[in-house]
């Protein structure tokens, strides 16, 4: 029998049309939901309150469709790096990262990556595939310590918006009164700017945002994100002014900070200026150092000078704390990292 459906990364309305379809009570549709979202199962037989004869006909065509990290990496900080399989045998990554009182976890929305930007590992991979809306909650719901979330970040590998219908649907999963119920305000996207997406998403969604932004001059951030030529991070910014970031969701900006590169005041001052009457934050990063590429991670102390000068002029700024770095928890070194294995062992 083949198995070509799977309920985890179903709506209820989609639930709802397969069970009438094979004419089972309508009721059922929500109880399949709650098993699959709420009690979290991973076999269509554990559905107790289902008859055997209908749990039959369910596995006919269906299966929860969930599995399991085939590996995971512990930092010393506590830090979690999970390689899962998709369906169709690449390797994805997930960044579990517990901090006092919140639980996070940094998921992935495709394998590889267009966008290329010179610091990210994942890009020099390539694009590789979509993740489907099963692949993408199979992160969340096959994560350790899944039920003490309180945090998801769409931060991992690819850009989220290039895979837009998939990774709204998992919002609208996640956020669902029939799954877990989350306020839009635990979740947080991260893109590079792909504006017309980007717009959708302001319309459509009410989740925070992160830019990754990484230098407020145009024709240098364009030697690092590619992107910067389609997208002008100026054109990014109007769209975001046009909107009141002083309530409900938030908007942060990521700037991964370069030795050398853009860690002088003289963009800090440029930074003042091209976010000048958008109320948000700038998250400072450490970089994490990546095979083939020449970027090194500025000093301390340039970091915090950085910091000092932008929270003087009013602007949040935080540095954001280094995780995992024992277990290369930077998007795409685990993956990478197998997939050569894998190529070694086939020659």
């Amino acid at each position: 029998m083949e198995q070509d459906k799977y309920l985890l990364g179903m709506t209820l309305a989609e639930i709802a049309n397969e069970v009438e379809l094979l004419k089972l009570p309508k009721f059922t549709a929500k109880q399949i939901a709650d098993w699959v979202y709420v009690k979290r199962v991973t076999k269509i037989d554990e559905m107790t309150n289902i008859s055997v004869r209908n749990r039959d006909i369910l596995k006919k065509k269906f299966e929860v469709g969930g599995s399991l990290p085939i590996e995971t990496q512990v930092s010393e900080d506590g830090t979690q790096k999970l390689l899962f399989k998709t369906k169709k045998g690449k390797l994805i990554e997930s960044v579990l990262i517990p901090d006092e009182e919140r639980l996070t976890l940094c998921i992935s929305a495709q394998v590889g990556c267009k966008m290329n930007c010179d610091f990210c590992m994942t890009g020099k991979m390539g694009f590789q595939d979509n993740l489907s809306v099963n692949e993408i909650l199979n992160q969340v719901y096959a994560s350790p310590n899944s039920e003490d979330l309180t945090n998801i970040v769409f931060m991992g590998m690819g850009e989220p918006l290039d895979n837009y219908e998939n990774v709204m649907k998992s919002i609208e999963i996640l956020t669902a009164d029939y799954s877990l119920a989350w306020s839009p305000k635990r979740i947080t996207v991260s893109t590079i700017g792909v504006t017309p997406k980007l717009e959708r998403f302001l319309e459509e969604s009410a989740c925070h945002l992160a830019i990754s932004l990484h230098s407020p001059i145009s024709e240098q951030r364009q030697t690092i994100m590619p992107i910067e030529k389609k997208y002008p991070i100026a054109e990014i910014i109007e769209l975001l002014s046009r909107y009141d970031w002083s309530k409900q969701r938030r908007l942060s900006f990521e700037y991964i900070m370069f030795d050398g590169l853009n860690d002088s005041l003289i963009y800090a001052r440029e930074l003042i200026k091209l976010l000048s009457g958008i109320y948000c934050r700038v998250n400072l990063i450490r970089f994490h150092a990546i095979p083939g590429s020449s970027l090194k991670t500025a000093s301390d102390e340039a970091m915090i000078k950085f910091r000092d000068f932008l929270t003087s002029k009013g602007l949040i700024c935080t540095i954001r704390t280094s995780r995992g770095e024992d277990i290369s928890a930077a998007c795409g070194m685990l993956s990478t990292e197998k997939q050569n294995e894998a190529k070694k062992s086939a020659e």
